[in-house]
Formats: structure tokens, C-alpha cells, sequence
């Protein structure tokens, strides 16, 4: 099966003056269509940083990232920000709602850089479909904190993503709340056919996956399928 993501051989280092910090080495791994993959290991093992590069917001300093069967070396950044408007959906622990727009005008965002003329009408739905009908018009601030992170799925999904990338998607949420928001998120995981790449420190929902690489220290220290992945085929 085509890979959607493909990462050979990564490697990044940070350079400030005369100090360098390497902080992921030799990473290599392939994601296919619709797989579910969760990315853990303890703070400062490079999970945040390795997202960033496999969504093309950060470039390597060795290897090659192919996202959508294209190098993200060899683009410009608005190539590689079309292929984010495109393709790929977001989730961030914080939400990252802009606070003067409504949920609606949120969840409208990634369709209305497409120019879609179905921008609303989507938007509606989706908000329908978290449970949010009731929202359209509210702001952020006037939102629960898992009121807003399921206003986040809703513009993830709003594109249709062929890939989502989720930062710690549950790490503001109380239990409960948290439960509510991965359900949901499975569930639109599902029915979009969408490849789901999490970090999280959460194993309960790391376990929930098809798939778990676990970081240490910048490398991969394992990388195993969950009983999950026992449904999936060409394993």
C-alpha cells in the first residue's frame, strides 16, 4: 500500500551561536492511508518537534520528509503551506481558535483559503456533527475548554483531510471531557477515511491506536502495532 507520510532517515539539529542541539536523530517510518498512529515519549524526546516536520511547519537538517507523495525538502514554503491547505488537518492542545471570529467563522477557515462556496454550509454541519449546533455564534471566550477543542475537530475535518496531525489533543481537558473529544475524534477519523498521527503522553489513548512509536532522546526506541491494528490488512 502507498504510503501517505513518508520519513527517511530525519535528523534536526538547532543551532544558537556557537552551540548546537540536536534533537531528533535518524528517524525513519512510513504512514499509510487511514492508519491511526500515536507518537510518545517523555518531554524533550523531540515528539512536538517531529510533528512539526512531517507537517512541513519546520524543515529537516537531514533526510527527507513525503508528504502526499511530495518532498517537503524540495518546495518553497508556500508550497508546502498549500499542500497543508489542501491535505493535512490540525489539532493543538490549546486549542488555537482565533478569538474575534465565532465558532462558525473558525470552522470555515481552511475552506475559505480554498475558496469553497459550500464554506458555511460545511461548517454548519460539522459543528452539527461535534454537537455544537447550539455554538455557531459564540466566541472562544465563551466556550468551554472542550467545547473549543471539539470546535477545533470540526475545522480540522472541514477540509477533508487526507492526514491529521494532533498535539496533545486532550492535555487541557479534564477525564471526562477528554473522553467526549477522542470519541468524537475516532469517530470522525472513521468516517472520513483520514491517517491520524497523535502525540500525546496519554498511553490510554496512544493504545486506542493502530500504532505506537515511542521517542527517547531524539530516537526511536520502539515502534509497535497496538491489538487495534489486528483489523487493518497488509500489516
Amino acid at each position: 500500500m502507498v504510503s501517505i507520510l513518508e520519513v527517511s532517515r530525519v535528523s534536526k539539529v538547532y543551532t544558537s551561536g556557537s552551540r548546537t542541539v540536536s534533537v531528533l536523530e535518524d528517524i525513519s517510518f512510513s504512514v499509510r492511508p487511514g492508519e491511526k498512529m500515536a507518537i510518545v515519549g517523555p518531554s524533550g524526546s523531540g515528539k512536538t518537534t517531529l510533528l512539526g516536520l512531517c507537517a512541513g511547519l519546520d524543515q529537516v537538517t537531514e533526510g527527507n520528509v513525503t508528504l502526499i507523495d511530495k518532498s517537503l525538502n524540495n518546495i518553497t514554503q508556500d508550497e508546502r503551506a498549500q499542500i497543508r491547505n489542501e491535505y493535512v488537518g490540525f489539532i493543538f492542545q490549546n486549542f488555537q481558535l482565533i478569538p474575534t471570529l465565532t465558532a462558525l467563522e473558525n470552522v470555515m477557515i481552511p475552506l475559505e483559503l480554498q475558496e469553497s462556496k459550500e464554506a458555511k454550509a460545511i461548517g454548519r454541519e460539522l459543528l452539527d456533527r461535534v454537537g455544537l449546533s447550539h455554538r455557531l455564534n459564540h466566541y472562544p471566550s465563551q466556550l468551554s475548554g472542550g467545547e473549543q477543542q471539539r470546535v477545533s475537530l470540526a475545522r480540522a475535518f472541514s477540509n477533508n483531510p487526507k492526514v491529521l496531525f494532533a498535539d496533545e489533543p486532550t492535555g487541557n481537558l479534564d477525564d471526562e471531557t477528554s473522553e467526549k473529544v477522542e470519541n468524537l475524534l475516532f469517530d470522525l477519523n472513521r468516517e472520513h477515511g483520514t491517517a491520524l498521527i497523535i502525540v500525546t503522553h496519554d498511553m490510554e489513548l496512544a493504545r486506542k491506536t493502530d500504532r505506537i512509536i515511542k521517542l527517547k532522546g531524539g530516537k526511536i526506541v520502539s515502534d509497535q502495532f497496538t491489538e487495534n491494528a489486528s483489523t487493518l490488512t497488509n500489516i
